[in-house]
């Protein structure tokens, strides 16, 4: 006869009071514009009883004191890394970049080439796939869009994923099931440090992007406007108070014509943000002024 299986305390999740809960829930909406739920409490006790343990710390009471002691900025950022889901890949729902391809990008690389600025912004870049697909789209529609003043902006609340899209290096896996069509023969490579089933982004891809660390509820840290904006995924995360401000936002920054990409399960209400209207599947296009 078998004997019963013994489970150890370091084993079980740390009780989740509903006070440390309430208090958790606060602090990622306050810093990041997180909305937690009453029905999400299991969710955060199972994502945060592992970095709770290897702290070294208690309980959640411990964990709380560590979010709003001097050091907090630094925790604050892990507790965000573990309540969302960085899931991305090379060119994410596929439609998107045809339009792009297809509708949007042969004006804007016509612009760039007679001189003008231009502007794309993927905002809640996750690991770089999307900014990278959108940099291969454009070199796709002008090899030479490079030495125009044709610029993309990619930027994240998490430091960690944004070290990853910077350094450009992804697994052979990451790219099985893309159409080969998308890519230039020169786009990737191997690994130059020899790791087999790695390859790196080439580099007049990469030079068309500059990444930085953005946080979408806070005031933004420039003025000047974009073409195009991509934000996708991240709005599921905001409740819809959260939303309509980061839809101003982006309304803002985008001038007549201008298109916003956003998320499969996100949409945009007429009551959310009148200056956008609906171009396509999730898609949506900036209202020429009255």
């Amino acid at each position: 006869m078998n004997e019963p299986t013994v489970i150890r305390p370091h084993e079980t999740d740390l009780e989740l009071r509903q006070v440390d809960f309430d208090a958790i829930a606060e602090i990622a909406h306050r810093e990041f514009g997180l909305s937690l739920s009453p029905s999400k409490r299991q969710l955060v006790q199972s994502r945060l009883s592992r970095r709770v343990r290897a702290l070294g710390l208690a309980n959640f009471a411990d964990y709380r004191s560590l979010l709003e002691g001097p050091n907090r900025g630094t925790e604050q950022t892990e507790l965000l890394s573990a309540l969302t889901t960085n899931v991305t890949k090379f060119f994410r729902e596929i439609h998107h970049f045809e339009r792009l391809r297809d509708d949007i990008m042969p004006d804007l690389v016509l612009r760039a080439r007679k001189g003008e600025r231009i502007r794309i912004w993927s905002a809640g870049c996750s690991s770089g796939q999307e900014p990278y697909s959108i940099a291969l789209t454009a070199l796709k529609c002008d090899p030479n869009i490079g030495a125009t003043d044709f610029k993309i902006l990619a930027t994240d609340i998490d430091p960690a994923v944004l070290s990853k899209a910077q350094a450009a290096l992804y697994r052979d896996e990451e790219i099985e099931g893309v159409p080969q069509s998308l890519f230039r023969p020169q786009d990737i490579s191997h690994n130059p440090d020899g790791k087999s089933g790695e390859f790196t982004v080439s580099s007049d891809v990469r030079s068309l992007i500059t990444f930085g660390v953005i946080n979408l509820i806070s005031k933004l840290p420039f003025s000047g406007g974009f073409n195009v904006i991509f934000c996708r995924n991240v709005a599921i995360y905001f409740d819809r108070r959260t939303q309509q401000e980061v839809w101003r936002k982006f309304a803002n920054l985008l001038p007549e014509g201008g298109s916003l990409f956003i998320g499969h399960s996100e949409r945009i209400n007429k009551s959310d943000n009148a200056d956008l209207e609906t171009d396509g599947i999730t898609i949506y296009r900036k209202l020429n002024a009255i």
